[in-house]
């Protein structure tokens, strides 16, 4: 079995976490999707085994809810070992950082959520703990100070980050590994909505956990999302199963619609079509105009309807696409004529 020891900064009182915890896979074999990365994970994890050694460092990246924690608390199942978790923005100062070294059992995992917001002068605090297994302490000040080195217990650090592009370069170099997670065929998500759905005791049919599939942005946390609310309604109004019929109604409730587009979503192209005509229109005018912050737009909003080719960035600002037009069911501009040639 196993043997966890969890640390956190953050107090766990939430119960649904509990229950996000639980539908966790504990095992790679247990991980729908992702294939590629977990078999590569599956060579890295029987390569320590063997050679007695503890698992290289390993940074995941990839948009949110594609998988990067669930990664992290199944590595240290496979090996048998324990891990202590915190994040970037709890390590404000290297201070921060001795609990969990200090802590840390031979081969044990330490991970790192949203390791880019990570202050730089504790990434420059870990890197001989990550590359020597040490750490340098400054006691003292001015011309009384000094150094004192601390070997540590060699261990794996795993980071999970939403913008590799800001973690420095000497620290990506850090790690052996370098995963990124693609989002999700309906297929893998029909098939995690299933196994959740039995783990939370709900029966659901084959339809309705495609349906609920297909409009979760290629996303388990979002088919989770889905599935709890499928869940509730179901319990609420219904006997308790999920059917097609009740997950549409569920869903059609919340205001997502066939495409798993939301209200706000749907907000956003409505402005951006109907207010400012198609764009282009900069991310701030259409974040004062939606009572938004642009924070909000960019990295909640955006990401999806850019995937999903509903609108493009260009130099002058966003610009909405056929398919946006198509999905609100407005008729999209014409093209403007192209001026006369004066030499032909």
């Amino acid at each position: 079995m196993a043997r966890e020891k969890v640390l956190t900064t953050v107090p766990d009182d939430d119960d649904r976490k509990k229950v996000d915890a639980a539908l966790r896979p504990k095992f790679l074999k247990e991980v729908i999707g992702q294939r590629k990365v977990a078999q590569r994970l599956e060579i890295a994890v029987k390569a320590s085994k063997k050679l007695k050694e503890p698992l290289g460092h390993i940074l995941f990246d990839g948009p949110p809810g594609l998988g990067k924690t669930t990664f992290a608390t199944v590595l240290p199942n496979e090996l048998g070992t324990s891990i202590q978790t915190t994040s970037g923005p709890a390590l404000s100062k290297p201070a921060d950082l001795l609990p969990f070294l200090t802590n840390l059992d031979e081969g044990s995992v330490l991970f790192i959520d949203e390791i880019h917001r990570m202050p730089r002068v504790v990434e420059e605090f870990i890197y001989p703990a990550m590359e020597d297994f040490r750490i340098d302490i400054v006691l003292g000040d001015g011309m009384s100070a000094r150094t004192i080195s601390m070997q540590l217990k060699r261990f794996t650090l795993i980071g999970a980050t939403t913008r590799s592009g800001m973690l420095s370069g000497p620290m990506r170099d850090r790690f052996k590994m370098h995963e990124h997670l693609e989002f999700y065929s309906v297929e893998e998500l029909a098939t995690i909505v299933r196994i959740n759905s039995a783990k939370l005791n709900t029966p659901i049919t084959d339809t309705a956990a495609h349906e609920l599939a297909h409009r979760s942005r290629g996303t388990p946390r979002v088919a989770n999302a889905r599935l709890y609310w499928a869940r509730s309604y179901a319990t609420a109004i219904h006997e308790g199963s999920i059917t097609e019929e009740i997950a549409r109604a569920a869903l059609d409730m919340a205001e997502v619609d066939r495409d798993g587009l939301d209200k706000n979503d749907r907000k956003y192209l409505e402005v951006l079509i109907d207010t400012y005509l198609g764009g282009p229109t900069g991310v701030e005018t259409l974040g004062a105009t939606l009572n938004l912050a642009t924070d909000t737009l960019t990295d909640e909003i955006e990401p999806y309807l850019l995937r999903e080719q509903y609108i493009a960035r260009t130099r002058g600002g966003r610009v909405a696409l056929p398919r946006a037009y198509e999905v609100l069911g407005r008729k999209p501009p014409r093209a403007k004529p192209e001026p006369p040639n004066l030499f032909e």
